[in-house]
């Protein structure tokens, strides 16, 4: 669940349209059904593949029961993991398939450091307390108490939804390349998808629903190596071309560089908001940067906001570092790890090409491991309509606003298949609780129950009758 930049931003006001959607509140039943499944999920380990498999098998069953036929749920493995995709076929009527994203996967939780067991739901406070409760097994549950609902109670969608559960989100996103590489008929001719693992509400110190940031672009995740090689040598005897001194001869460069400046859509519609909110100089560099995109004088002030400045251009920072092989010896290597948050849209071999100049000669600059890149989805109306009417029903106050994320969810995988996706995730939070991927992670128990309707007024204004 990604919630940089959000703090502040989310809470000003971009997209608002009056009409509040006439909400369904989820029944006894339905509750019962959700935190029964959301218990279930989040008893199981799934920062290990094979137990990823284990869950995966678990929600194949529960859709089975629920009356969804075996031809229409798919397993999908890659390495020892695996995803799950269950269509829902509708009618026909209403264009194409929509499809709807969660992961099953975990980051690991260390038993000794938690309060409780993170592998043990616990309701306390006024929380759901446990790993993966809110990133993302509380999207996983949604959408699946959603669609057992749904059928349940005999609703045909006009068009098809298909959801995607991927078992590595966390890790390598296998099962989603390997869904996108060699299952691509599944998903049929999807027209967009619906991320559960990105966006999501802002809770006010009285519990409000204040603020609803709408993900529709995603920085490009790639990782390079910066190394420097010489003989080496007795420390005796120091020569000029140390390797260590050229790897931070490198780093010092790289310190000092920023890539160009750059917009799009939602940075724009972001900024605009974020006018709203902040004040001073920084307001006004907001505003006249959204006016004016680019601006210059605007974009120095900016800059020293580290968390406008992410919004701005790509980032790249050393991240981890390695040298040398003895204490009486010059190192013959040294080595640093470079991260870099790409902007939508910009090749990662333009990236690469510009970090070779600036490690210069004597230092390899090398990619580990791939990179996926993809361009912003563009703001859909029926989208931000939907968006809009599903917060509001919940959440009448709520802003809501577009967002680019600094990180990466499985969502960039789909846009660079051409699948416009947007995060819509329906937890609602305080800044203070959110603690995906840290310790004691918990969701407040009345907006887990709250994201049942959320998701049933997304889905029925998308794919029902009007």
């Amino acid at each position: 669940m990604l919630r940089d930049w959000c703090g502040r931003l989310i809470s000003a006001l971009v997209f608002c349209f009056a009409a509040n959607a006439a909400a369904q509140a989820p029944s006894e039943v339905q509750r019962a059904q959700a935190r029964a499944i959301y218990e279930r999920i989040v008893s199981i380990d799934t920062s290990t593949g094979p137990q990823n498999v284990s869950m995966a098998n678990y929600l194949a069953e529960q859709f089975r029961a629920g009356g969804f036929a075996a031809e229409d749920i798919h397993l999908v493995g890659a390495g020892d993991t695996t995803g799950i995709l269950v269509r829902y076929r509708g009618d026909g009527s209403g264009g194409r398939p929509i499809l709807l994203l969660a992961h099953m996967d975990v980051v690991p939780a260390l038993r000794a450091d938690w309060e409780r067991d993170p592998f043990t739901m616990v309701e306390e406070n006024g929380f759901f307390f446990g790993r993966g409760t809110i990133d993302n097994k509380a999207g996983v549950a949604h959408l699946t108490s959603t669609f057992l609902t749904l059928r349940a109670e005999g609703f045909t969608p006009t068009r098809d939804l298909i959801v995607w559960f991927s078992g590595d989100e966390e890790t390598t996103g296998a099962t989603t390349q390997a869904l996108l590489a060699n299952h691509r008929a599944l998903l049929g001719d999807a027209e967009f998808a619906l991320n559960s693992d990105a966006g999501g509400g802002q809770l006010d110190g009285q519990g409000r629903g204040v603020a609803f940031a709408l993900q529709t672009a995603e920085k490009t995740y790639a990782s390079f190596t910066f190394t420097a090689r010489n003989p080496g040598g007795h420390s005796s005897a120091p020569r000029a071309d140390n390797a260590i001194y050229e790897l931070s001869d490198a780093l010092s460069r790289l310190r000092a560089f920023q890539f160009p400046v750059m917009w799009n859509a939602t940075t724009i519609e972001s900024f605009r908001s974020a006018a709203t909110m902040f004040s001073g100089a920084e307001a006004q560099a907001l505003r006249r940067f959204a006016e004016n995109p680019g601006d210059r004088v605007a974009a120095r002030t900016l800059a020293r906001n580290p968390n406008i400045s992410t919004m701005m251009r790509t980032t790249c920072v050393a991240t981890m570092l390695s040298g040398g092989h003895a204490e009486n010896a010059l190192p013959q290597s040294a080595t640093a790890t470079v991260n870099c948050r790409v902007f939508p849209g910009v090749p990662v071999a333009d990236v690469q090409a510009e970090l070779r100049a600036i490690a210069g000669a004597n230092v390899e600059v090398a990619p580990l491991g791939p990179a996926n890149f993809s361009d912003a989805s563009p703001l859909r109306a029926d989208v931000m309509q939907a968006t809009t009417r599903a917060v509001h029903s919940v959440h009448p106050g709520a802003g809501i606003t577009p967002y680019m994320s600094a990180g990466a969810t499985d969502g960039l995988f789909f846009r660079a298949a051409g699948i416009p996706t947007y995060g819509v995730g329906a937890v609602f939070i305080g800044d203070e609780d959110d603690f995906a991927h840290g310790l004691n992670e918990r969701v407040p128990v009345t907006s887990f129950y709250q994201g049942l309707t959320h998701w049933r007024v997304l889905l029925t204004d998308l794919a029902g009758r009007s």
